[in-house]
């Protein structure tokens, strides 16, 4: 067996890393489990040595989009300055600065990256990643420098939109079903990837999947509905029902 232990003191990245790696690895006859001592969060992970190279690439995977989706979250809340704007909006300008050039994020840290027994994440972020926050740190400048003209409603969402356009495209189509719990998303395998979203969650997970289509079906036209059309534009197709249980009716 190849093992594999990774600590931090950071709860909501070790119940991610934990919960992806686990549904992620399962058919590869792997073990993990994870406790927690003196504030720390430890996953233990092992799997059979003809598996070490599927499963080392799948953790790999997992780290880096822990990094570059919690630890870039936290560090731009600490450091972007923000206009007053809807909560939305801010939601969504946020969700988009930490998607942004994710491509690159992602090379920086599998370049310095190096699954061997052990690895300590948040001394791994402070010490070996300064080239990360140093890229992190030109967009939050060039944010803030610009922080009194992104007051204006019209600057903002032009950046805004600007920002998502020039996304990486990560599905192809998928479909936004609203009902009395929220909203839910649907991958074209009629896979349910989400549900039960609130309105400032459905955009960040828009913004995350970055589709290159959106179906969205809804009771009526809405705030939601009409800041999803401003940023998704030609990307968005809308359709007004009275019941979405009737939506199969459409062919969908």
């Amino acid at each position: 067996m190849w093992e594999f232990m990774l600590a931090t003191r950071k709860k909501d990245i070790a119940k991610f890393v934990y919960q992806t790696v686990k549904a992620e690895t399962k058919e590869l006859g792997t073990v993990v489990t994870c406790y927690e001592e003196f504030g720390n969060f430890y996953i233990i992970l092992a799997c059979p040595l003809i598996e070490k190279v599927r499963f080392s690439r799948l953790l790999e995977s997992c780290i880096i989009k822990a990094i570059s989706n919690f630890y870039k979250e936290q560090y731009l809340e600490r450091h972007l300055i923000l206009p007053m704007h809807e909560k939305i909006s801010l939601t969504a300008f946020k969700r988009a600065l930490i998607n942004f050039d994710k491509e690159t994020d992602f090379y920086i840290i599998s370049k310095n990256l190096q699954l061997e027994k052990t690895l300590y994440l948040d001394s791994f972020y402070e010490f070996r990643l300064s080239a990360l926050r140093n890229k992190w740190d030109e967009l939050i400048t060039l944010a803030n420098d610009n922080s009194e003209y992104l007051i204006g409603e019209e600057p903002f969402f032009d950046l805004l939109k600007f920002l998502i356009d020039n996304l990486e495209i990560c599905e192809n189509e998928i479909s936004v079903f609203e009902n009395e719990k929220g909203y839910e998303i649907k991958l074209p395998e009629n896979e349910i990837s989400c549900k039960n979203l609130t309105k400032e969650g459905l955009v960040s997970t828009l913004i995350e999947l970055s589709p290159k289509k959106i179906n969205m079906f809804c009771d009526k036209e809405d705030p939601t509905v009409n800041f999803l059309s401003k940023i998704f534009e030609k990307r968005i197709n809308v359709s007004y029902i009275k019941n979405i249980e009737k939506v199969d009716k459409f062919g969908v």
